[in-house]
């Protein structure tokens, strides 16, 4: 009954659209076959690296050894730190904030750090590449110095200083 009540126009705007999502979603699984063939390729080739990109024949074969590999216990650690890194940073910050919120001096004498800290990439906020592990183009001239006081988000600091006018 219900069929009947729908136009012959709507039936057929309704078949195009059902057209379109399937050539979406076959052009997308295309894409993704493609994309893993070439890298599967390129992998096989020596011309990328497979100790650093590996490839997908050697991921999936690792996905079908999970057992064997302890591949799950590792990466219930990995959530299990992921979630108490989040739930203890989420509530040093909400924290931090509270005092920041309650004290208006403490609130001042943050202010510029805070505004640097947050304009950071916060990759470098790490202290060397010695502590992240050698890559074969990393630096093994750290010195001790951080990519902190390396970096070149700091060229010009009298921003720091302006008076800004702030709202309380």
């Amino acid at each position: 009954m219900n069929r009947q009540l729908i136009s012959k126009e709507r039936k057929q705007y309704l078949k195009h659209k059902k057209y379109k999502q399937h050539m979406v979603l076959l052009t997308q699984i295309a894409i993704l076959v493609g994309f893993l063939a070439i890298w599967e390729v390129l992998a096989n080739k020596k011309i990328i690296d497979s100790f650093m990109m590996s490839q997908p024949s050697r991921i999936w074969e690792t996905f079908m050894n999970l057992s064997s590999n302890d591949l799950i216990e590792h990466i219930g650690i990995t959530v299990y730190e992921t979630i108490v890194g989040f739930l203890l940073g989420t509530g040093l910050g909400i924290i931090i904030a509270i005092i920041l919120w309650w004290s208006d001096f403490l609130s001042k004498v943050a202010e510029p750090y805070l505004v640097v800290l947050n304009s950071l990439p916060k990759v470098a906020l790490r202290t060397c590449y010695y502590y992240m592990g050698r890559g074969r183009n990393a630096s093994y001239y750290c010195n001790g110095n951080s990519n902190f006081f390396n970096c070149n988000n700091l060229r010009k600091p009298k921003w720091i200083f302006k008076n800004r006018p702030r709202s309380y």
